[in-house]
């Protein structure tokens, strides 16, 4: 069984250390429409030069085109998979499926695979991805082990093992957005989720990181993964640094046993340089910082890195699992935020000055941070050595007892980025008098004809020990050859040898990465119906006074009554287990309102009409043309895009949101950490923030606990559609007009 280990690269620095580490693949984004535009993120010569590099290889690359797109950025988008794809790019991932769809049509050897923040977490998702050309899907982070396993049936499954988790289900957190208009869903998330927040719960009255979650890291549960049929093992980290991505993919990597799994790229060889391409395509080491290396062998499962070097390149709040295995004790990170290391010691005092009694030997340019009660109180640096440990620095003053974590070991950045990784192969050279020079590569059936014609040696004949010398330089390219060499005599010059070795690597080169050329397409701009009539649609937990209510239980075991117009509200995550217990009960209403792609495929099998929720996340044109043409009979726009987009949205069963509660959040765990036998178990709670501002919290049931983070105050605007109001929860705060005058950024 084969598995990738999938390299976040926020820059060709981290990108050329994780392929270097032993990733299989790399991901990374463009300067637009990347998730991760805080990242430096890739041009199209940058990205150029990692693709041949990661192909010499015989690497991946997948370039994230996964943000929201406007209707007004659509061509420009476009343009960006053709550009990705025709410098080599291995996928595409791409969150607006239908813009997926819509590029699989014109271009069907572009490989698709749909982004986490689409939100495929149950077998349905899948369907809908599968039908709409995509080839694999990045699991939700929430999705649980059971789905995976059918959802592995359906479709190729990618599923996050390593980095930062996002409080919010995948794609579907509008809090930045919404408090200060950097939205998530393209890339400009602001972590309000990492802010200090107060419950109106016993024992979560006081301040912490309420919403903050622990990094990921599954480790040998990783086996699990597999066996579920996963087949790629994606780290998170594109905003992360060299050192962190060489360390997570050297960890995975250790965690994958040789009974469980074989690796689909061998591990790099031992010492040496990282080279990196430079502009004019030749590959050579970074000129600042000195150069990447790549794995020392040593400790840990087969010699790769450890989960200590991991802890002390990153390390927010000593790592969970995640929710694909349920929900653990280590999920939140309440009382640290941010990276807190390895803890290597506790304070003491010697001669009046703080010392850390320690196994540990730093040197000069380590840190450390200093946790008192589970919370950090200081940094700290090193001061100079001392018998059994050592003296600390630090502006703080420090107790007894403190735990030291480090949180920059120098020693251990340079072993996780010391050596190179290189590919083997294996070369012919051929040289007889009277025939041109030729070279063959056995890897990709290459043969290369070098010229002039060769002449009889008179006097001193190339050697082999010679000619391999020569090929043995590899101009930068990432490559150990083995040299075979077979001549009759000939004779020629250093200064020809050398030529003709640069002709034939550039050459081989471009064969490990041919060209792609893709035919011209045309995306012409879809005519949406009018809309007709106006008409009102109201989300509550009960029915109301509207044309169309959207019934929007708190348990989901006890269900209300449906109507001819009420349409029973599915959340984001929806299991088969969820399945199993709401499905009997379809048929009491007119329809199902869905907050994910899944409803698609699930409102035909059940034969149900369908009100595309908000959670679509419909911003252009083709997504409405696409929905509609999906059976949709009603539809809601983006809650993050203007009236006056809105309006351009408007076609025949368009709702907007305008009036009541923001629903900013899904979050698919417990906030209370599942302190069950001690919960009041109230249906709203209130989250407030350091300024003051109070954000409802809703509880609901449906396979256990979920809930809401709602606004801290309500909407009130002008529809640039049919109107949609959210009576779910009742918000303070004077009324906001939201993105009505201007759109998410």
């Amino acid at each position: 069984m084969k598995a990738e280990i999938l390299a976040p690269a926020g820059d060709e620095q981290t990108a050329y250390a994780a392929l270097n580490a032993g990733a299989d693949a790399i991901y990374l984004g463009l300067k637009k429409f990347s998730a991760r535009e805080g990242a430096e993120n890739f041009g199209g010569d940058a990205l150029s030069r990692v693709i041949r590099f990661a192909h010499l290889l015989g690497a991946k690359v997948y370039v994230a085109l996964n943000t929201l797109v406007k209707d007004s950025e659509t061509a420009e988008f476009f343009a960006s998979v053709r550009e990705a794809w025709e410098r080599g790019a291995d996928a595409i991932l791409i969150q607006d499926i239908f813009l997926g769809k819509l590029v699989k049509e014109k271009w069907p050897e572009i490989i698709l695979h749909l982004s986490t923040q689409g939100g495929c977490s149950n077998v349905y998702g899948a369907e809908v991805a599968r039908e709409y050309g995509f080839s694999r899907v990045v699991l939700a982070r929430e999705t649980p082990i059971s789905e995976i396993k059918r959802i592995s049936k359906v479709i190729e499954t990618e599923a996050f093992v390593q980095g930062a988790l996002c409080t919010c289900y995948s794609g579907q957190c509008y809090m930045s957005s919404f408090a200060g208009n950097n939205s998530g869903n393209r890339g400009r998330c602001k972590q309000p989720c990492r802010k200090l927040y107060s419950i109106d719960r016993e024992g979560y009255e006081e301040p912490a990181y309420a919403l903050s979650l622990s990094d990921l890291s599954v480790g040998e549960r990783v086996k699990e993964l597999l066996d579920a049929g996963v087949i790629s093992l994606k780290i998170e980290g594109r905003m992360r640094r060299p050192v962190y991505c060489a360390a997570a993919v050297k960890y995975v990597r250790e965690c994958l046993t040789p009974s469980s799994v074989t690796p689909c790229v061998t591990a790099p060889p031992e010492g040496g340089a990282l080279h990196a391409p430079s502009e004019g395509g030749a590959l050579h080491a970074p000129s600042e910082g000195g150069a990447l290396h790549a794995p020392s062998l040593g400790r840990g499962v087969g010699g790769w890195g450890t989960l200590s070097d991991l802890k002390r390149a990153y390390n927010r709040g000593n790592y969970t699992q995640g929710l694909a295995f349920g929900q653990d004790k280590t999920l939140l990170s309440r009382n640290v935020q941010g990276h807190i290391g390895e803890e290597v010691g506790k304070v003491s005092f010697v001669r009046g000055r703080p010392f850390c009694e320690s196994e540990f030997s730093p040197q000069k340019g380590d840190g450390f941070k200093i946790l008192r009660n589970g919370r950090e109180v200081a940094g700290a640096s090193f001061a100079e050595a001392g018998r059994g440990g050592f003296f600390l620095h630090s502006d703080a003053r420090l107790a007894r007892g403190d735990i030291v974590c480090v949180t920059t070991d120098t020693a251990s950045s340079e072993r996780i980025l010391s050596g190179e990784r290189k590919r083997e192969i294996a070369l012919y050279v051929g040289f007889f008098a009277g025939n041109r020079p030729m070279i063959s590569c056995d890897e990709l059936d290459f043969d290369f004809i070098g010229s002039p014609r060769l002449e009889a040696a008179k006097t001193a004949p190339l050697t082999e020990e010679e000619v391999a010398a020569c090929f043995n330089k590899t101009d930068g390219l990432p490559l150990s050859p083995r040299v075979t060499f077979e001549t009759d005599g000939v004779f020629l010059q250093k200064s020809a040898l050398n030529a003709l070795r640069r002709n034939f690597y550039a050459a081989l080169a471009d064969a490990f990465d041919p060209p792609r050329f893709l035919k011209e397409a045309a995306f012409e701009e879809p005519s949406l119906p009018p809309l007709k009539a106006k008409k009102t649609a109201l989300i509550a937990r009960k029915t109301g006074n509207a044309d169309i209510n959207i019934v929007k239980p708190d348990d989901y075991s006890a269900l209300p009554a449906g109507g001819e117009n009420v349409f029973l509200y599915l959340p984001p995550l929806f299991t088969g287990e969820d399945e199993r217990l709401v499905a009997p009960h379809f048929k009491e209403f007119a329809g199902i309102y869905c907050e994910g792609y899944y409803g698609i495929a699930l409102a035909k099998k059940y034969g149900l009409k369908l009100f595309a929720g908000t959670g679509f996340n419909l911003t252009n044109r083709f997504a409405v043309d696409g929905v509609k043409r999906a059976g949709a009979e009603y539809f809601a726009l983006s809650k993050e895009i203007s009236s006056e987009e809105q309006r351009a949205l408007a076609a025949e069963g368009a709702f907007a949101l305008t009036k009541g509660a923001i629903k900013v959040m899904d979050l698919c765990y417990c906030p209370f950490e599942k302190t069950c036998l001690s919960c009041d178990k109230r249906e709203i709670y209130t989250l407030t923030d350091e300024d003051g501002r109070r954000f409802p919290l809703r509880r609901y049931r449906l396979g256990g606990c979920r809930f809401e983070v709602y606004n801290c105050a309500p909407l009130d605007c002008e529809a640039g559609a049919n109107s949609l109001f959210d009576e779910t929860v009742k918000a303070e705060g004077t009324p906001t007009r939201g993105h009505a005058q201007r759109s998410m950024v």
